[in-house]
This record gives structure tokens, sequence and C-alpha cells, in this order.
């Protein structure tokens, strides 16, 4: 892992209009955006997965944000889909998530994981991080911004 969770955003898996508000529609329009994904060796497997563990506890982080996540034998990376829903989707807890970001990592990699979860967490911390996130117009410049607020954090640690 490159220890940067912007080199793993790919504009192709990057949804900025999630039409769906029902929880499992939504999962699963922005789990489509890994269909094909090399580092997927089973996407039928880490979707089921995914979805098992997002029944266990809430993915929520608070603020709007949900991260679905899966630690699984199916993929061979870490992948990475995000998507956001103007209208907001139910999650638990009464929080309406605005803006999701899936990952699915390798069971053998723990530490990647939480080094993941950990930049994000920090990243998302910061109110002007998550206004730009929810206002970036394109996948293009939702890439650059994270990149960018990644950068800043690197800075300051």
């Amino acid at each position: 892992m490159s220890g940067r969770f912007s080199a793993l955003l790919d504009p192709v898996r990057v949804s900025l209009k999630v039409t769906n508000t029902d929880r499992t529609a939504a999962l699963h329009e922005i789990a489509q955006l890994l269909v094909g994904h090399p580092a997927i060796e089973s996407f039928d497997g880490f979707y089921t997965e995914l979805l098992a563990r997002d029944r266990l506890d809430t993915t929520s982080l608070g603020y709007g944000f949900a991260v679905p996540h899966a630690r699984t034998e199916h993929v061979t990376d870490i992948i990475l889909a995000v998507g956001r829903s103007k209208a907001g989707i139910p999650f638990e807890g009464g929080d309406d998530v605005h803006m999701i970001f899936m990952l699915g990592t390798p069971k053998s990699r723990p530490g990647d994981y939480l080094q993941i979860l950990s930049i994000l967490c920090r990243l998302l911390k910061n109110p002007a991080n998550r206004e730009a996130f929810l206002n970036a117009p394109t996948p293009e410049e939702f890439v650059r911004i994270v990149t960018e607020a990644e950068a800043q954090l690197a800075v300051r640690s």
C-alpha cells in the first residue's frame, strides 16, 4: 500500500449522484462501481461480506458520512468506491448519510485497512474538508480535493 488514501481513488469509481435512498439499494449502486476492478476475485463474495458486515453494526461515522467495508479473501488489494447522495440515505443512529466511502481490504492486511480508515477519519474531522467533499462538482474534482486535503494533513503531521 502506498500509504495514501487518495491513491485509492479513481474518478471512474466515484459517483456524485447516487439515486437510491434505501440503504441496501444505495450500497448496491455504489458497489457496482467496483465491478471489474482488477483486485476483486469474486464480486459476489465481496458484496455479500460487505452487506453482512454492514448489518452487524452501523458504519456511519457521523456528519453524514459512512464507511461500509469488508475485510475479505475476495479482494487481493484495497479497493475503494465513493458515492454521494443529495437526498441522504438513512443509517442507524438517526443519521442520514450523504457520502459513502466503500472499502474492501484483504483479510491478510489489517494494518493497511486501519491506516486507510485512520486517514479517512482524520480528513473527515475537518469541517472544511467535509464541506468540500460534499460540494465537489465532478468526480475528478472530488479526487483533486481529497488529494489536496490529504497533502495538507501530511504537512500538519
